[in-house]
C-alpha cells in the first residue's frame, strides 16, 4: 500500500507548480516547439514519470501501472469511439452521396457562415448531447473540409463550436457526476450552470462568424446570430431549469437546425460568403428520397447512438442485468486498491480502484459500429470487402493520434494516481476568499489532463465543494464552475486536438490547430473566473 502526498516540497503552491510541468511543457511543445503531438506525449510521458517518482516518491511499478492503465483508457473507449466515427465518415464518402449532402445543405443556404452553424454549432452540439467523447469534432470536421473549409480552420471552428455544448456532454454525465462528487443539489448545480455558461453560449454563433468572416460577417448574418443564439441559449436554460441537463444538449440543437431551415426559407443574406476553394454551387436538386438516402449515415448514427443512451437499455449491462457478462472488468496489477487517496481530497483516507471497463456492446463506439454495419448494408455501392478495406485505411492514418491520446491519457493517469492533480488543485485552493475567482482554472487543468469534463469533476468536485464551505462560498457555485471551467479547456486538450487533426487529414499538424484555438481557451476561461468572482458574492 502505498499513501499518497500532496505537498512533497512542503510548500503547496511551489508542489503544485511543480506538478504542473508536464502540463506546461505540453502546451509550449505544441505552441512554441511546434512539435508534432505524438513527438510531445513521449517527452511529457516521460517528465511525468520522472516527477512521479522523484518528486512524489510513487514506487516505479505503480507508476508504470498507471501509465499502462491510462494506455489502456486511451485505446477503449476512447480510441474505439474515434476509430469507429471516422470510420463511418469514409464510409459515407466512399457511397458517393457527398454531393448530395452537400446540395441538401446548399438548399439551405449556399453561404458557408450559415453552413458552419447549421453543422459545427447546432449539428455538433447535438453528438455531443447524444455521443461526446470526441464524436461532434470528428464528424462535422470532417464534413466542413467537404464542403470546401480549409482542414486547420474546420478544426478550429468545430473546437470552438464545442464551448457551448461540452459542459453537458453526453446525456448530462458532466454535470451529473459533478453534483454526485460535489455532493451538491442537482437542481441547485444545474441553476448555476445557467448563471456561468449560459450567457457565453448566446454568443458562440457570433464568435464563430467573428473568427470566419470578421466584423463584415456578423453585420451580414446577425438575423442569425440573434436567432439561434438566443434560441440555443434558451432552449438550454429551460431545459437544465425544468428538466436536468440529460436533454440540454438534445433538445436545443434540434429546436435550432429546425428553425434554422425553417428561418432561410424565408432570408438569406446579400452577400453570399464562400471559401476559397471550395466547390462550385451546383444547379441541381435531388428527390427526397435522394438527400435521406445520403444523410442516412448520419441519422442511422444517431438512433443507433440514442438507442444506446435510453436508461432501459442501460440497465441491461448493470448489476444483474441479462448482458452484464460483456462488461469486463479487469483489475490492474500493482495499482488497484494499492493506493491510497487522503484527506482532504477525500473525507477519509481510502484505497483507489483501477479497473479497467471494457463494455463490449454498451460502448458508444459499439452503438457507432452499428451504425457502419447499417450503411454499409443499406449502401448499394458498399460492399464489406470494400467496408473492411476503409477500416484497414483508417487504422493505417489514425495510429499516430491515436498512439498520442494514449500516451496523454498515460500522462493523466500518473498524475491522478500520484497524488499530483490534487497537489495543483490544492495549491489553488490557498488563495482564501479569492479563490472563486480561480476555482475555474482547476476545471481547466483536469480536462487538459485528462480530456474529459466528467474526469475532471471525478477528481476536483469534491476539492471544490470542501473549499466552498471553508471559505463561505457556495458548493453548486464552485462545482459548476469546475465544470464551465473545464469546458473552455476542451478547445485546446491533447485528445481533442487528436480527434480533429485525425478527422481532417493533418496528423502531425496538432500544433498549429492549437495555436488557432489557444487564446480563445485562455479568453474563455477569463471570463468563467470573472463571472464566478462576481458570482461568489451574490448567491452563497
Amino acid at each position: 500500500m502505498w499513501q499518497q502526498t500532496y505537498d512533497p516540497l512542503g510548500n503547496l503552491h511551489l508542489s503544485a507548480l511543480v506538478a504542473a510541468l508536464p502540463i506546461l511543457f505540453f502546451l509550449l511543445a505544441l505552441t512554441f516547439l511546434k512539435l508534432k503531438g505524438l513527438t510531445a506525449a513521449i517527452a511529457t510521458l516521460a517528465i511525468s514519470i520522472i516527477m512521479s517518482s522523484v518528486m512524489f516518491q510513487m514506487p516505479l511499478e505503480k507508476i508504470l501501472a498507471a501509465a499502462v492503465f491510462g494506455i489502456l483508457g486511451g485505446l477503449w473507449p476512447i480510441g474505439y469511439i474515434v476509430l469507429m466515427a471516422v470510420w463511418l465518415y469514409r464510409l459515407a464518402v466512399k457511397s458517393g452521396k457527398f454531393e448530395i449532402i452537400r446540395g441538401s445543405i446548399a438548399t439551405i443556404s449556399d453561404d458557408q457562415r450559415i453552413q458552419v452553424i447549421l453543422i459545427a454549432f447546432c449539428f455538433g452540439a447535438f453528438l455531443e448531447g447524444a455521443a461526446g467523447f470526441g464524436v461532434p469534432i470528428a464528424i462535422c470536421a470532417a464534413l466542413l473540409v467537404e464542403l470546401g473549409f480549409k482542414p486547420i480552420k474546420a478544426a478550429m471552428l468545430c473546437l470552438l463550436a464545442n464551448a457551448a455544448s461540452g459542459a453537458y456532454g453526453a446525456i448530462g454525465i458532466p454535470v451529473l457526476v459533478g453534483a454526485q462528487q460535489g455532493g451538491v443539489n442537482l437542481a441547485e448545480m444545474s441553476a448555476m450552470m445557467i448563471a456561468i455558461v449560459q450567457l457565453s453560449t448566446l454568443f458562440v454563433p457570433l464568435l464563430l462568424i467573428l473568427v470566419l468572416d470578421g466584423y463584415r460577417g456578423v453585420k451580414e448574418t446577425w438575423p442569425v446570430l440573434l436567432l439561434i443564439g438566443a434560441l440555443f441559449s434558451s432552449l438550454q436554460t429551460l431545459t437544465l431549469y425544468f428538466v436536468g441537463p440529460e436533454l440540454t444538449d438534445i433538445v436545443a440543437p434540434l429546436v435550432s437546425m429546425g428553425t434554422l431551415a425553417l428561418f432561410m426559407l424565408f432570408w438569406q443574406p446579400k452577400r453570399i460568403y464562400r471559401e476559397a476553394g471550395a466547390p462550385p454551387l451546383s444547379a441541381q436538386r435531388w428527390s427526397l428520397t435522394e438527400v435521406i438516402k445520403a444523410w442516412s449515415p448520419f441519422y442511422i448514427l444517431t438512433g443507433t447512438i440514442l438507442l444506446w443512451s435510453l436508461p432501459q437499455f442501460k440497465d441491461l449491462f448493470v448489476g444483474d442485468g441479462p448482458l452484464a457478462a460483456t462488461v469486463l472488468k479487469l483489475q490492474i496489477p500493482f495499482l488497484h486498491l494499492q493506493v491510497q487517496q487522503m484527506p482532504p481530497i477525500a473525507d477519509a483516507t481510502n484505497e483507489l480502484p483501477a479497473v479497467w471497463n471494457v463494455a463490449l456492446i454498451s460502448a458508444s463506439g459499439t452503438a457507432i459500429l452499428v451504425a457502419v454495419i447499417l450503411t454499409t448494408l443499406f449502401s448499394s455501392r458498399l460492399s464489406p470487402a470494400e467496408a473492411f478495406n476503409q477500416l484497414r485505411s483508417v487504422i493505417r492514418d489514425l495510429w499516430s493520434p491515436l498512439a498520442m491520446i494514449s500516451l496523454i491519457m498515460a500522462v493523466a493517469y500518473i498524475a491522478n494516481f500520484s497524488g499530483a492533480s490534487s497537489s495543483i488543485g490544492l495549491g489553488l485552493a490557498q488563495t482564501g476568499r479569492v479563490f472563486p475567482l480561480i476555482a475555474p482554472v482547476i476545471g481547466w487543468f483536469g480536462v487538459f489532463i485528462t480530456g474529459s469534463v466528467v474526469n475532471s469533476n471525478t477528481l476536483f468536485a469534491h476539492l471544490q465543494s470542501v473549499t466552498a464551505s471553508q471559505i463561505g462560498a457556495s458548493q453548486a457555485l464552485l462545482v459548476a464552475a469546475n465544470t464551465s471551467g473545464g469546458v473552455m479547456a476542451k478547445l485546446i486538450s491533447p485528445q481533442s486536438i487528436a480527434i480533429a487533426a485525425a478527422a481532417v487529414g493533418q496528423v502531425g499538424r496538432e500544433s498549429d490547430i492549437m495555436r488557432t484555438t489557444l487564446l480563445y481557451s485562455f479568453g474563455l476561461l477569463v471570463y468563467v473566473c470573472l463571472w464566478t468572482f462576481i458570482l461568489s458574492f451574490l448567491v452563497w
